[in-house]
């Protein structure tokens, strides 16, 4: 719904009038601008609760011990608490981010320039759709498998210290 209410923004608010500026409101939301807004503001949301829920994991004494060693609650999150959290926090944000890539698909539908909307613009011309889709799939397939790495480098990282180490591309050993 978010995509469609961004691409369609000019139907509703045909100029963006800030009083020192104005602009007929189809000129600055393009279907770019308006795939970004509604893919970039939906994924925020999702963000905010993996961190939110990430920091409430670490223990409360973590918290109290840190502030009676004299440290400042900016220092505590720094050095204690998110260290902590992010063993929690980098599985689903990484899986939020491999999922965001997949649906960008979707901004076809305002016809955004993104993979799908370019293989749908060539296979329309030259019929061959079910090769450019294998492309198009093989493509995602190569995204979603470089966005795994740094996310499985990370949740080692992380990980140290807790016994649990996870190879490259899942399982544990």
């Amino acid at each position: 719904m978010q995509i469609l209410f961004w691409g369609f923004f000019g139907i509703f608010y045909p100029e963006i009038d800030l009083g020192v500026w104005s602009a007929p409101a189809n000129e600055v939301i393009t279907p770019m601008v308006a795939a970004l807004l509604a893919l970039g503001l939906n994924e925020t949301a999702y963000a905010a609760e993996i961190i939110r829920g990430g920091i409430q994991s670490v223990d409360r004494g973590q918290n109290e011990a840190a502030h009676s060693l004299g440290m400042t609650p900016a220092l505590t999150m720094r050095r204690i608490i998110l260290p902590q959290a992010m063993r929690v926090i980098v599985p689903p944000m990484g899986n939020e981010t491999i999922n965001m890539l997949k649906t960008t698909a979707l901004v076809s539908v305002i016809a955004a320039a993104e993979l799908m909307t370019q293989v749908q613009r060539i296979y329309s011309q030259n019929y061959q759709t079910i090769p450019l889709l294998i492309v198009a799939s093989l493509w995602y397939l190569v995204l979603t498998s470089l966005l795994s790495i740094p996310q499985a480098y990370l949740e080692r990282r992380y990980g140290r210290g807790t016994g649990v180490t996870r190879r490259l591309f899942g399982g544990v050993r």
